[in-house]
């Protein structure tokens, strides 16, 4: 009888202790984000939308039934294992959870701004490769593809300051690279490289190399202005761009006409495929990428009213604490309203939250990278 209590008694223990378990490692996978009201429009439904491509720009799958996402009327939570990531993506992502968490900010709050989590995403370059999975070495991408013959060559780039040369393979479903090499039009000479592929989930992956092949965070401004990753997420729109503005016909490369031709088909093909995905974002919404950059935008450049909901402080308190700082209006989104750089308010802040690279577009002073730090 004592015998069979006993072992009543570890069946139970060892199974409070698995249940115990799995709530620690569910909670671990968890994050809660803080919606913060940025404009007159603004709504937590928004902004779940904007995060969700956000979530798809550094490749998750979003399964179609909603499985991973929980909101409260100011709340979003997300389980980073049921949002279709790859492994390795996961292990990323739950490594800046873990930094995410052991902020002041996380600490008082239970939750991190939502904006800041978005710059954290895409904003910081290395976070964006590594959860992406944008190898180090441009020599790795090529190796997984075979380059046909036709170059295409762009003396008036819309982007570049030098001339380009695009090589780039053949589309086989979500299966396709694009290389670019910024090149001086009189020497040849090569400054950087950057790359484009199709991904699974209808998204493009963006790489940006230095001369000798090396991952670097930005394009160098001297030669370029794309800028960062997250510049080319903005420009692109998830699509393969055509040729903007005319080029000039080039002995051994393919004449505009048909490199245009060759774009445009390109892009028309992975449109369909993309329209025909039943899980992710809603790439018939093409304009809904726009609610991620004002998640990331309304946090690099708040408001003192969007800085009052975050700091949970007055708004005549905010006000006297920023008072004396510049204040801007943001061109594209003047709704924003008077803005200010959050550089310069982060230190006014009743909590610290996880540093952000100073630019989300543009080549940083400050480039974090929380998960090598």
């Amino acid at each position: 009888m004592k015998k069979g209590l006993f072992l009543l008694c570890l069946l139970v223990s060892f199974s409070y202790e698995q249940d115990s378990y799995s709530d620690l490692i569910r909670t671990e996978t968890k994050i809660n984000l803080k919606w913060n009201k940025a404009y007159a429009d603004d709504s937590i439904d928004k902004s779940l939308i904007g995060l969700k491509w956000a979530l798809s720009y550094v490749g998750a799958t979003l399964p179609s039934s909603n499985s991973g996402f929980s909101t409260t009327s100011s709340t979003i939570t997300i389980d980073i294992k049921k949002l279709g990531f790859s492994e390795s993506a996961q292990q990323n992502l739950l490594k800046l959870l873990a930094k995410i968490k052991n902020t002041s900010e996380y600490q008082n709050n239970t939750t991190v701004d939502l904006g800041r989590f978005v710059t954290l995403l895409i904003g910081a370059s290395e976070h964006y490769y590594e959860i992406i999975g944008t190898p180090n070495t441009l020599a790795k991408i090529l190796n997984q593809y075979t380059l046909l013959p036709q170059k295409g060559y762009i003396n008036n780039s819309s982007v570049s300051l030098e001339h380009r040369i695009i090589q780039f393979s053949e589309q086989n479903g979500f299966n396709q690279v694009f290389l670019s090499e910024e090149v001086d039009p009189v020497s040849g000479e090569i400054y950087e490289y950057e790359t484009i592929e199709l991904l699974p989930n209808g998204q493009l992956r963006f790489g940006i190399f230095d001369v000798n092949g090396n991952r670097k965070n930005s394009a160098d401004a001297a030669h370029s202005n794309a800028g960062k990753p997250a510049k080319c997420l903005w420009c692109h729109e998830s699509t393969i761009n055509q040729m903007f503005t005319p080029q000039n016909d080039y002995s051994g490369y393919l004449t505009y006409a048909n490199f245009q031709s060759n774009l445009i088909g390109y892009r028309e093909s992975n449109r369909v495929q993309k329209l025909a995905l039943t899980n992710g974002v809603d790439f018939s919404q093409t304009q809904q990428h726009t609610l991620t950059e004002l998640l990331y935008i309304s946090f690099m450049e708040p408001s003192a009213e969007r800085l009052s909901e975050e700091w949970s402080m007055p708004l005549d308190q905010v006000q006297n604490l920023l008072s004396g700082l510049p204040k801007h209006v943001y061109d594209e989104f003047p709704f924003l309203g008077n803005l200010y750089n959050r550089n310069e308010v982060e230190a006014l802040a009743p909590f610290a939250g996880l540093t952000v690279s100073s630019s989300v577009r543009e080549t940083s002073t400050t480039e974090v990278n929380h998960l090598n730090d």
